[in-house]
């Protein structure tokens, strides 16, 4: 299945428009799990089974810690189809609270020397009222699809941002209403504030404006009955070390569950794909391969500064078994991929989750959640650090 997906990919899917060639695959994707009994025999074969994956985190027990991230599914078309290839959870998003067609095309590129995708897509979504309507219709669907296979239902992330038109002095309301409509919904929340494709968007990362627009999200969740609901942050790789450094402190201030870390990068350093084919696609986030240096290391320094006390999600650049380990045992509890299944193909989750498996027998773990950050930086790097700060 692997080989015949490259051949496809080399002689159909890297020729066509990426943005085109993404829906038609979705599009497929949910046709075949829309297919009475479909979904469930695949989440039997392609889910996370073995009991060394299974991860609690987020107040939540993940059958496999690797994720299907944001972007992928804007508009929680099928949490389903993405669950039944093998993702131990999905989320779905970015959602804002107005719908808005994004940025004009084309806006999705692939640059496949470097495995990498640089996408403008300007979170075109359908609005967040638009998306709680499915996501009611879809958590029973969920449900059913879950019992039939053995399993639990799929748990899902809910990631929200700003809309493109409202002012930066008015972001929170705007998270808030979002917040507001998908918190029932949700089994985590992610407050996204490090796309480059929504002008302003990263000056939300800076800690005077997180603390008020996190404070309005925590309002809106508890005025839905959801005060419990664990929330996140997801930052991006191109924060200065300072930048991180304070993100983490803002976190442990403000009682964050969690930090998702990194989102794409406006770098375009280090790249093997010609100058002119990179500049051919234009402004945008980068991800894939490029991306996991910097995001690995964004995640060392996170975990330096928060420890255990906050829940870390890895995702950039993450593309075999060992990228997954790595970022594992350097601190994170759970992984997310996209660009991995783009190149990687639809059995991509369950080579990753199955590799991963084997990785902790290999280590002498019992669980993936015993090798939870073994490599990362001890006490003394933490004490140096934070010295290097104060002066």
């Amino acid at each position: 299945m692997a080989v015949f997906y490259q051949i496809l990919f080399s002689s159909v899917l890297r020729h066509m428009d990426a943005e085109k060639a993404h829906k038609l695959s979705f599009a497929a994707l949910r046709g075949i799990t829309a297919v009475p009994g479909v979904a469930e025999a695949m989440t039997r074969v392609l889910g996370p089974r073995e009991p060394e994956l299974t991860v609690h985190a987020l107040g939540r027990d993940f059958p496999g810690p690797l994720g299907m991230a944001a972007g992928f599914d804007k508009n929680a078309e099928s949490p389903r189809g993405l669950a039944a290839l093998g993702f131990g959870y999905v989320e779905v998003g970015t959602v804002t609270a107005h719908p808005q067609p994004g940025n004009p095309r084309p806006r999705l590129f692939r640059l496949v020397a470097d495995r990498a995708i640089v996408n403008r897509m300007g979170f075109n979504n359908e609005g967040s009222a638009l998306v709680a309507e499915r996501l009611h219709h879809e958590q029973d669907r969920l449900e059913r699809q879950a019992g039939r296979a053995g399993r639990e239902r799929p748990l899902l992330g809910v990631n929200i941002g700003k809309t493109k038109v409202t002012p930066e002095a008015e972001a929170p309301a705007d998270y808030a209403l979002s917040a507001l409509r998908l918190a029932r919904y949700a089994d985590y929340m992610v407050v996204n504030v490090s796309s480059p494709n929504t002008p302003g968007l990263r000056n939300l990362q800076g800690v005077e404006q997180l603390r008020p627009l996190l404070a309005a999200v925590r309002a809106a969740l508890a005025e839905a009955g959801r005060p419990e609901l664990p929330l996140l942050v997801k930052i991006a790789p191109d924060l200065a070390d300072e930048d991180v450094d304070a993100v983490a402190d803002l976190a442990l201030a403000e009682g964050l569950d969690g930090i998702i870390a990194t989102n794409t990068t406006i770098s375009r350093d280090g790249l093997d794909t010609p100058k002119e084919r990179v500049t051919e696609a234009g402004a945008g986030g980068l991800s894939g391969a490029p991306l996991k240096a910097r995001s690995l290391e964004v995640l060392r320094r996170l975990r330096a500064k928060v420890g255990d006390r906050v829940t870390l999600v890895a995702v950039g650049g993450i593309e075999t078994p060992e990228d997954a380990w790595a970022r594992i045992r350097a601190g994170a509890t759970l992984v997310q991929g996209y660009t991995g299944l783009i190149y990687g193909g639809p059995l991509w989750p369950r080579r990753i989750h199955r590799g991963l498996a084997r990785l902790v027998r290999a280590a002498g773990y019992r669980s993936v959640q015993e090798a939870v950050g073994v490599d990362a930086p001890g006490p003394a790097l933490k004490v140096v650090s934070e010295t290097t700060e104060a002066g």
